[in-house]
């Protein structure tokens, strides 16, 4: 099945960056249309596009969202947009000797979201940048898993529009 995919990045120092073109390239002749967007100039009208959205993001400073997220999660926050059609996914970048405040860009991107009423699709992931793993790798063996559910989403969301009575449960 095929849908489109939104990876929202959000970064410092790039790293999220590599992450969400290792994700490209991993996802390249899948069927699946990947558009990456640096949250930099994003607001939260970006959530009206098609598809399903990946946030990508490192934590920065006391557990902080990344400088180019801040507006975008700032949005978030006031607005306070109605989110209930989307669905998201969030590969958080952190470092676990940060114990207190471990991926907490992501998870503060999880948070608001879930309170808008988007859907997750799967777990937070969250990778340590102590483990000596190189996130882009993870990412490359994760995302897979991710895209059956995402695909698992994406069929009953077709379901339910082909036969709406059934969508009610």
């Amino acid at each position: 099945m095929s849908f489109e995919l939104n990876i929202l990045v959000g970064t410092m120092t790039g790293i999220a960056q590599l992450v969400a073109q290792e994700i490209e390239l991993r996802l390249d002749g899948e069927g699946i249309a990947v558009h990456t967007l640096e949250m930099d100039e994003l607001d939260a009208g970006v959530f009206d596009r098609t598809g399903i959205f990946l946030i990508c993001t490192s934590t920065y400073g006391q557990g902080d969202v990344p400088d180019n997220a801040k507006d975008l999660y700032e949005a978030l926050c006031t607005q306070r947009p109605d989110l209930s059609h989307v669905r998201f996914g969030v590969f958080a970048l952190g470092d676990r000797t940060y114990g207190e405040t471990f991926c907490f860009g992501g998870k503060r991107f999880d948070e608001i979201l879930g309170q808008l009423g988007a859907q997750r699709i799967g777990e937070v992931f969250m990778h340590d940048a102590s483990a000596g793993i190189l996130p882009e790798d993870e990412a490359a063996e994760w995302i897979e898993g991710w895209i059956a559910l995402c695909n698992g989403a994406a069929g009953s969301d077709a379901a339910a529009k082909t036969h709406p009575d059934t969508a009610q449960g």
